[in-house]
């Protein structure tokens, strides 16, 4: 059973570089710059956000899902800037088994400066300390190799590769399934 004390206060998180806070609907025209943007959304195998419109409906279900207890969005920002730099997300949150897959993004801009393995250390010490997860799943298109390297490099485990699993765009296309356990992500911490 996860500790739900944190769906009644929105938990803020921060590292040496970033601040993760609540995704907010003021977001929007950030949110729509990266949802729309070939780079990031080439194997996120979902629509491109192309108004602000869309990025709005797009974090009124994330907000959603945080009064449900099933995500958590935060929006990553810029310390040193206060720029809004990409996304991270616990969604499908499953209490029972004390489970959640993950989603995130990154403007191409941050790309390559290890902003993201940041992002992923302090939600990942957020989600097994504090929020009592017991694992993290991650799905991705086979094509997307850079989110296969840093999820390997986390730690993360393939599971299952599924053929043509998933419609999307008039084709059926595949995925790959990663995880990661707590007891793992402890070890690859020594």
């Amino acid at each position: 059973m996860i500790n739900e004390i944190y769906f009644n206060n929105f938990p803020s998180l921060e590292s040496e570089r970033l601040i993760l806070r609540k995704l907010e609907l003021t977001d929007a025209a950030e949110v729509q710059l990266i949802r729309s943007d070939e780079k990031v959304m080439i194997y996120m195998d979902s629509e491109r956000q192309m108004t602000i419109q869309h990025s709005e409906n797009f974090i009124s279900n994330k907000l959603k899902m945080y009064e449900e207890r099933t995500g958590i969005f935060w929006a990553i920002i810029e310390k040193s800037t206060n720029k809004f730099m990409g996304d991270f997300a616990f969604f499908k949150i499953d209490n029972k088994n004390s489970r959640a897959e993950i989603g995130y993004t990154l403007k191409p801009e941050f790309w390559g400066n290890g902003f993201m393995k940041e992002a992923m250390l302090n939600v990942f010490n957020f989600g097994f300390s504090d929020l009592k997860l017991h694992s993290l799943e991650a799905n991705i298109n086979p094509q997307n190799d850079n989110s296969r390297a840093i999820l390997t490099k986390m730690g993360f485990q393939k599971e299952a590769y599924f053929r043509e699993n998933y419609y999307y765009n008039g084709d059926y296309l595949d995925s790959e399934i990663y995880s990661l356990l707590k007891t793992d992500y402890q070890k690859s911490k020594k």
